[in-house]
């Protein structure tokens, strides 16, 4: 059991890394250049929701500068458009722009067909990695929160 957690442990890693490589041969293929993947995955991640800086941080998805580097990045480059908060002056609200949108729409697309690429064995085997790997995300965010794993 400990190997495999490893390997899996390790897996999750380099599927990141590669995603963002799927990603960047999308974006080259769309003919962006003025963003990067990891840009683009926020994007995304962002989708047609408003969300505040704090919420992705809080998520989990990014560290603080960076988030607020890439944020900058996004907004000056015209995928990003970001406005103050009617009844909390320091929160500034994110929505994508139509640019923004449109790009996000083509990732989509490409995730779809990524996913239509795969037979049906391997949706099933999707639906049973995705139950395990929601459990090694609890596991790791209760040793987060608490110090150790709760109980099953």
């Amino acid at each position: 059991m400990t190997k495999t957690y490893f390997d899996i442990v390790r897996l999750i890693e380099r599927l990141h890394r590669h995603f963002l490589d799927v990603l960047r041969t999308e974006l080259r293929r769309l003919g962006v250049e003025d963003i990067n993947a990891v840009q683009a995955l926020l994007l995304y991640n962002i989708g047609e929701n408003e969300v505040v800086i704090r919420d992705l941080k809080d998520r989990g998805y990014y560290q603080g500068s960076n988030v607020s580097y890439n944020i900058k990045a996004l907004t000056e480059a015209q995928y990003l458009a970001q406005e103050r908060s009617p009844h909390d002056r320091r929160s500034v609200r994110l929505r994508l722009t139509e640019k923004g949108l449109e790009l996000c729409t083509a990732v989509r697309r490409m995730q779809d067909d990524l996913a239509g690429a795969l037979d049906g064995d391997a949706s099933r085997d999707l639906d049973a990695a995705l139950g395990t790997l929601q459990r090694l995300e609890r596991t790791w965010s209760d040793f987060i929160h608490y110090g150790r794993p709760r109980d099953p």
